[in-house]
């Protein structure tokens, strides 16, 4: 989830780093989804406005190392000026028991079944060389489903390399807002595991076989997203995030475009009530053709690059 469940990998292990920072992310355009950006270099941010309220749109990345320098242009003064915070799942007050409780409920196989006993004799010799590779016993997984072993494959190399939920950007613009401003969220993390958990058990298989498959470079291609992220980059980002996804079109359209299209229809019924809100989901989530802003063109809203 996010700062908390979902923002990305190569080889379709893309989709991991978007599940990944949650442990720790159609339709034609009608009307122009965006107006050419100012030049500022950074992350990109766009606005949703009418006569009495606006939004703002940020891309987030849920993991990052120490120090990234985000926090530049146009993002502070629009933190400031909302009045409230709106993340993928509620951030404020993160309940760690209940985290925990969740995902015992929807990520433990039945009793007398082991992960590694649902595999093949050539994937669970191959994934047994991969969990190796991590530093851990070959059993460490062998209680939970397959979907949370692919987390673990993305977060474990991930957090070894100092890339982790605590230096994400939820946390900082969490820190930033203060404890004045209202928090809101657009699912729960309970929701956003059902994603993964009510995939059928052979697709779970596949994906964690795929993320193994892209884990030797999980660290290199963050990297790669990052630099567009940071450059404000929004079309090169979701080149990235989509490259080599050929036959996995289900799987993005479950955890990024459904769940796109839901959102700007959260975006729209919030235009009917006055105030200025901060909204922050993982930056894939506002690149490439079936966008958040796409989606909310599709119903006759235009958003504006802010930078």
């Amino acid at each position: 989830m996010d700062g908390t469940f979902f923002s990305h990998l190569r080889k379709r292990a893309s989709v991991a780093i978007a599940a990944a920072g949650a442990l720790l992310v159609s339709a034609c355009a009608t009307v122009p989804v965006a107006e050419p950006a100012p030049r500022v270099e950074g992350p990109a941010l766009w606005k949703v406005v009418d006569a009495d309220t606006t939004i703002y749109l940020f891309g987030t990345v849920h993991a990052l190392p120490k120090n990234v320098p985000w926090m530049r242009g146009a993002i502070g003064p629009a933190l400031e000026s909302a009045d409230t915070l709106v993340t993928e799942v509620d951030i404020s007050n993160p309940d760690v028991n209940a985290m925990q409780k969740v995902v015992l409920e929807k990520g433990v196989l039945p009793a007398g079944q082991t992960l590694r006993g649902l595999l093949t004799p050539a994937q669970r010799a191959t994934y047994e060389t991969a969990i190796v590779k991590l530093g851990m016993p070959v059993e460490a997984f062998d209680r939970f489903e397959p979907w949370y072993a692919s987390l673990m494959f993305a977060l474990v190399p991930l957090a070894k390399a100092g890339i982790v939920g605590e230096n994400g950007v939820e946390k900082t613009l969490a820190s930033g807002a203060g404890a004045t401003k209202k928090r809101a969220a657009l699912e729960t993390i309970d929701y956003q595991l059902s994603l993964f958990d009510e995939l059928p058990q052979d697709a779970q298989i596949d994906y964690l076989m795929k993320v193994i498959e892209g884990n030797g470079d999980i660290k290199a291609q963050l990297e790669k997203m990052m630099a567009e992220w940071l450059a404000g980059d929004a079309d090169g980002l979701a080149d990235l995030m989509n490259e080599d996804f050929e036959g996995d079109s289900a799987l993005l359209e479950r955890l990024l475009y459904q769940r796109n299209v839901t959102w700007a229809g959260w975006i729209a019924d919030r235009l009917a009530t006055p105030g200025t809100v901060f909204v922050a989901v993982g930056a894939g989530h506002l690149a490439g053709p079936k966008s958040v802003q796409a989606a909310l063109a599709a119903r006759g809203i235009q958003t504006t690059r802010v930078q």
